[in-house]
């Protein structure tokens, strides 16, 4: 069961008409909070106008060739790192909130990437830096959630290609199962073995561009689609079309029986049941832990067009405690 209900906004309805979602709303088995529910675990709400972050350079790019170059970017409230996968966005640096944030928040977070594979190797295609929130592992049972708010810039700002230009993910934990290679006497020869290995995943959601010449763009102006990672079978989903810049807040749960159930709205008021866009157990792998919160900078890194630059404010990863959760739900 959802904690509480409220109408939708007008903003909302318009853009949920201008949308054209392949997804149903779920049914859900399993009570669910909504995100922003419970005490807070991590939280940056950079206020601190001296908030840095130590680029060590050159960034890293396992993904792309199997390189971690020690010592990772880290932030100097500690709150933040460079991820090892895939490197720190080239730009990160404090500014001060823009117009229509939060209520009395005077400071947000601005990230910008241009070189966002291999360093001094363009790759001409889509690549993405990783910007991690320092996090503490959580069980399901804890109904680990987060929230974010998203400044979406004017569309002449964007990187102008069709594709992904940012994303907004959590990093769990789950177990999976695969085919693995058997040698030996024992089994004459070779063998496939089936194990089951706890594995990282990263459900989240990711803001696809859409530039109005481009000839796939079904609006016929600029915007953003919402793609929510992932399905049972481990598939974007559709979800609503962004049409104006401005503020978003964007969130997740994992209940405990191993869904995620994703919640985003236009504005940054905190999150009622209307906001709950789809559940989901991504890729079928029902996740047992909740380590943290991370931020993906995308861009076509060709070695000389920037990315989209993006500002988020006040990230933060809640629990609920059992006392918590029961006053909830009365």
């Amino acid at each position: 069961m959802i904690l509480h209900t409220s109408r939708l906004s007008g903003l909302w309805k318009i853009v949920l008409l201008l949308s054209t979602p392949v997804f149903a709303f779920s049914s859900l088995s399993y009570g669910q909070v909504i995100p922003g529910t419970g005490e807070v675990l991590v939280t940056d709400d950079f206020e601190d106008s001296s908030w840095e972050f130590n680029m060590n350079w050159p960034k890293s790019s396992k993904e792309e060739d199997e390189q971690v170059r020690y010592p990772l970017g880290r932030s100097t409230n500690g709150m933040w790192t460079e991820g090892p996968k895939r490197g720190f966005p080239d730009t990160v640096k404090w500014v001060e909130t823009p117009a229509g944030g939060l209520s009395g928040s005077n400071g947000a977070l601005y990230m910008r990437s241009r070189d966002t594979g291999i360093p001094g190797r363009p790759g001409f295609k889509q690549a993405q830096d990783d910007f991690v929130l320092s996090g503490r592992s959580l069980s399901p049972s804890y109904y680990p959630n987060y929230t974010v708010r998203v400044y979406i810039p004017e569309w002449d700002q964007w990187e102008q290609r069709p594709g992904v230009s940012f994303g907004i993910r959590a990093g769990l934990q789950g177990p999976q199962t695969k085919e693995r290679e058997v040698k030996g006497v024992r089994f004459f020869g070779r063998r496939n073995k089936v194990t089951t290995e706890m594995e990282p995943f990263y459900p989240g959601f990711f803001l696809q561009f859409f530039p109005e010449n481009d000839p796939n763009n079904p609006m016929k102006k600029a915007h953003a689609l919402i793609l929510i990672r992932a399905d049972h079978n481990g598939h974007e989903v559709a979800g609503p079309r962004i049409m104006e810049s401005g503020w978003w807040t964007f969130g997740m749960t994992l209940s405990p029986d191993g869904q995620c159930h994703y919640y985003a709205h236009p504005g940054v008021e905190e999150f009622t049941a209307a906001d709950h866009l789809y559940s989901s157990i991504p890729y079928t792998i029902r996740a047992t832990a909740f380590n943290t919160v991370f931020f993906n900078i995308c861009s076509g890194d060709d070695g000389r067009t920037w990315s989209t630059p993006w500002i988020i404010d006040d990230p933060k990863i809640y629990y609920v405690k059992s006392g918590t959760l029961r006053e909830a739900r009365r």
